[in-house]
């Protein structure tokens, strides 16, 4: 039976105990922090959204984004809700399929699994900061305060840098290179983007319902709806998670990146002009300012107006139809060029991490050190907003700590 090292508390890591642990391992568990799981506790807005049923490929990323493909195989959507009902928690199925516990609570998740790792009788170490690792026969784990644990695997699943707040200061990229292996750029995923312009400072704090599109070259890359925050330093919201990665990366790349809103999504330019035209019909002599009040956010009356050049307090009665069509374009299609992002405090994940080339995907071994594992958020792979990095973190440590059990 061998002895398994986790290195990392967090949702791989602890998923990989119980693996390893469950299918006859010895195990350790060595905690950063205080207590495990910091990180679960502020997913989904405090809620949790472990998992997502509608998951594809296709929500992954990284230099291969087909790597998960065998760990989401071999510990699946549905194995998980089996897994995590088995353990009491029952789930619920929300809009865009992402599936929470039905207390609502991230709390709740932890705390199964934290009463998992007890019954199985995982052995625990926490304030146990990793500082190097040495392979000879077997695996040698030194700790910040010079204790040192032996065992004959390990799994590296720390995490990344996204929200240091929870410990994720990166030190797992460090382990990773002085064992051999190559960390492809890592950059703040799912994160709010800062654009260029004076336009934000006027809006901060407005929410819409619009569409963010992504274009580089005048080529659209992606595209999403949903609730849209303007801030003073940009612009941010769910839609606009979704598409930070891939600006970001077009950044890292030297490319530029140019992001296309849509406060009117729901028409088109010419069913716009044709309606603004039936609306200011029966108010021909209040201004444009009063004209628009109602129709969209009121704090976004006086930007757009003067991004457009028109006068706000201009009757209705003496617009050109120029004006309005000014007016409908840059309501369906205003642009920003993105120019980076909010730091590691505000990002959600990390992109970018282990060189997946140098890591097997269906056990999540090493290529480079036999008995080495990863798990989780260190490898290059990240996922969309929805649950997709959770499902990660849980397949990747349950196939890192089922084969790292065996003899």
């Amino acid at each position: 039976m061998p002895r398994v090292i986790v290195i990392g508390g967090g949702a791989a890591g602890m998923m990989a105990a119980i693996s390893a642990r469950s299918h006859g391992a010895d195990v350790i568990l060595l905690e950063r922090n205080n207590r495990v799981g910091r990180k679960i506790l502020a997913t989904g807005n405090g809620r949790c959204n472990y998992t997502n049923v509608h998951l594809s490929i296709n929500n992954y990323h990284g230099k291969n984004s087909k790597f998960p493909f065998s760990c989401l195989s071999q510990f699946s959507v549905e194995e998980t809700i089996d897994f995590f009902e088995g353990l009491g928690i029952t789930p619920v199925v929300e809009e865009g399929g992402k599936v929470f516990p039905q207390s609502f609570q991230s709390s709740s998740v932890l705390d199964v699994l934290r009463f998992e790792l007890d019954y199985l009788g995982v052995e625990i170490l926490t304030e146990a900061y990793v500082v190097d690792i040495k392979k000879k026969k077997d695996f040698v784990v030194t700790l910040k305060d010079g204790r040192k644990i032996h065992g004959q695997r390990v799994i590296l699943a720390p995490g990344g840098k996204a929200a240091p707040n929870t410990g994720s200061d990166g030190n797992g990229y460090t382990l990773a290179q002085k064992l051999g292996h190559t960390i492809e750029d890592i950059f703040p995923g799912l994160v709010q983007l800062k654009l260029e312009g004076n336009f934000f400072k006027q809006v901060s704090g407005v929410k819409i319902i619009g569409v963010a599109e992504l274009y580089h070259e005048h080529k659209l890359l992606k595209r999403d709806k949903g609730d849209i925050l303007f801030t003073d330093y940009g612009i941010s919201g769910p839609p606009i998670l979704q598409l930070s990665r891939t600006a970001l990366e077009l950044l890292n790349q030297g490319e530029k990146a140019e992001l296309k809103v849509s406060i009117i999504h729901h028409k088109t330019v010419e069913d716009l002009y044709e309606y603004l035209q039936y609306r200011f019909s029966f108010m021909p002599m209040k201004t444009i300012e009063i004209g628009l009040i109602g129709f969209i956010n009121k704090r976004l009356i006086i930007p757009i107006l003067k991004e457009v050049q028109i006068d706000k307090n201009k009757k209705i009665a003496h617009l050109s139809s120029r004006e309005i069509r000014r007016l409908c374009n840059i309501l369906t299609d205003i642009r920003f060029n993105v120019i980076g992002s909010r730091p590691w405090d505000d990002a959600q994940v990390t992109a970018g991490g282990v060189k997946t080339d140098e890591i097997n995907n269906s056990t999540m071994e090493s290529k480079l050190v036999k008995g080495l594992y990863f798990a989780g958020e260190i490898v290059d792979v990240d996922g969309d907003c929805g649950g997709f990095n959770l499902q990660w973190a849980w397949s990747s440590g349950y196939v890192a700590g089922k084969n790292a059990s065996l003899d």
